[in-house]
């Protein structure tokens, strides 16, 4: 009887097909993304291998990294080959690669434009699964000096305490601030909740002469700005 191939384990592969090896010899970019997932979790089951078994998993969330990692232990130990160590190892793996990302944006600490506002921001809340309001306090050069997170609320909403804000904004100096929040529905159109807060706070703002710059819609893949639809 015949074996098929996808029930050979890695070892038993020719070694250029060895994701190990492979990494070793041709270096990380010549994985694929199942290749690299495959390392993690060192072997597959009875009847795939390591790299077959990541494919399969892959497949499940079409592919995206960023659906992969939101995966609980629970829903990744539902595929057969991946227990309770295996789905630790990807998760902790994915949650390291996320905080790196978050590490590079904080660098950019010169906000220039709304995309930089996103760069900045998104790996911060883009991904969350509850609404975060956070203001981003600059200086004249438009520097950051401080971001905080205002309020934190549910799957639709947050609340906001302007005073608060500005107050915030009043001890740290900053001149200008810039709005931001997320929405995890992944809509990017702004509610007429986000239109009134944005008016609230402008007005107010700039009665201590501090300007309110952008207010910006952070989802998982893309942004609104309030500056850039002239909302503002």
């Amino acid at each position: 009887m015949s074996i098929k191939p996808s029930s050979f384990s890695i070892k038993q592969w020719n070694q250029d097909d060895q994701p190990r090896e492979k990494l070793r010899d041709k270096g990380k970019s010549a994985l694929s993304d199942a290749e690299l997932v495959a390392i993690l979790i060192g072997s597959g089951n009875r009847n795939e291998s390591a790299v077959t078994l990541c494919q399969r998993i892959l497949l499940e969330v079409d592919h995206n990294l960023n659906a992969l990692g939101k995966l609980s232990i629970q829903q990744l130990t539902q595929f057969k080959g991946i227990g309770e160590a295996k789905a630790i190892s990807i998760i902790a793996a994915l949650e390291l690669g996320r905080r790196r990302r978050k590490e590079k944006a904080l660098k950019h600490n010169k906000i220039s434009s709304s995309v930089s506002v996103f760069e900045f921001m998104q790996p911060l809340i883009g991904e969350l699964p509850h609404e975060e309001f956070w203001i981003v306090f600059l200086n004249n050069s438009n520097v950051v000096i401080q971001k905080d997170q205002l309020s934190k609320g549910g799957i639709t909403g947050t609340l906001v305490d302007i005073r608060l804000a500005l107050k915030r904004a009043l001890e740290v100096g900053a001149t200008g601030i810039i709005l931001v929040h997320n929405h995890p529905s992944g809509t990017l159109k702004p509610s007429e909740a986000d239109k009134q807060l944005t008016r609230k706070l402008k007005t107010a703002a700039e009665s201590l002469d501090i300007k309110v710059l952008d207010h910006v819609i952070i989802t998982e893949k893309s942004y609104f700005s309030f500056a850039d639809d002239n909302l503002l």
